[in-house]
């Protein structure tokens, strides 16, 4: 499979992206960086894996009518060449092992882009490489894979960057606005991700314990109202009083405006795959506990939500 080359000019050679984690997002930044030109390698799980993609010849980006195939790079974790930006898109229990996996490779003053659902994977990560400086990223884009290799690019949406350290804005910030990635540098990263955290943990449990789209939680709004409440004050007892700000309100207007959509995890269910519970609603549950705050709600529906994964046959962590 040809090596992938850069069509714009540096007085430096260009740094590639490496990419772990072929999933809709891992292969939506992908397909964007490599069409507008920047060196991209795709870092699969194993040999296997690389052998299915080259027999792809590829990886596919679907927009609207439009179709391309990209001869994108790709490697397996054993590859020899030095990494030095790691975009990780896999799924936050898969995150911490994945780029261990590759930590051997990474430079010593290596950026990694952590594109995970919920929070802990990327705590665990910094804590992992203190060396490399790690920067958090939360995502409202729509893709999802129409097959091996293929990716749909369903929602556009926005990402918001940011490093929970002070320092400035990295300079390939331009490569994503000359790849029509949509983004923006937060100087508060971590209050947008427990924003998401906690619009997730009052929507996506209670679809799956009702086996609804998220339109028909329009029928247990005491049961939202009661949830949002205690992520609120949970928020404000974390030092997040931005990301409680009318809470309940965001949470009842994204009901409303995808009233049709299946939430992530009612869709992880009902293919009968592991979801991020212990990144999401666990997560949320731990920090309560460590400040002694009472979150009974919470509590109940994290417990109700195990039962329910542990009676559909999967894990409950």
């Amino acid at each position: 499979m040809p090596t992938q080359t850069t069509t714009h000019t540096s007085l430096h050679t260009p740094i590639p992206w490496h990419i772990l984690g072929a999933g809709s997002m891992g292969a939506l930044w992908a397909a964007r960086l490599s069409r507008a030109g920047f060196a991209v390698r795709l870092i699969l799980r194993n040999q296997a894996r690389l052998q299915a993609y080259e027999a792809a010849q590829g990886l596919t980006l679907v927009e609207g009518e439009n179709c391309v195939l990209l001869p994108i790079a790709a490697q397996t974790p054993e590859a020899d060449e030095p990494i030095a930006r790691l975009l990780v898109a896999c799924k936050a229990y898969d995150a911490e092992t994945a780029v261990a996996q590759v930590a051997h490779r990474l430079t010593p003053d290596a950026e990694i882009i952590l594109l995970q659902n919920g929070l802990g994977s990327q705590q665990a990560i910094a804590t992992r490489l203190p060396h490399a400086r790690c920067i958090f990223a939360s995502s409202t884009e729509g893709a999802f894979r129409e097959g091996d290799w293929r990716v749909v690019f369903a929602g556009h949406g926005h990402n918001w960057l940011g490093d929970p350290q002070p320092g400035a804005a990295p300079a390939w910030l331009e490569e994503l606005q000359r790849s029509g990635i949509s983004h923006e540098w937060s100087q508060n990263i971590l209050s947008r991700l427990w924003r998401k955290l906690a619009i997730n943990c009052a929507i996506n449990p209670l679809t799956v314990l009702h086996n609804c789209r998220n339109g028909g939680l329009k029928a247990h709004r005491l049961e939202v109202d009661a949830l949002c409440t205690e992520l609120s004050t949970l928020l404000e007892s974390c030092a997040q009083p931005e990301a409680a700000f009318n809470l309940n309100d965001e949470v009842h207007r994204i009901i409303d405006a995808t009233e049709h959509n299946y939430a992530s995890m009612h869709q992880d269910v009902a293919q009968g795959r592991r979801t991020e519970i212990s990144y999401l609603t666990g997560y949320a549950n731990h920090a309560a506990i460590s400040l002694q705050l009472a979150v009974p709600h919470l509590q109940h529906l994290h417990q109700r939500l195990c039962a329910h994964l542990l009676h559909r046959g999967l894990p409950c962590n």
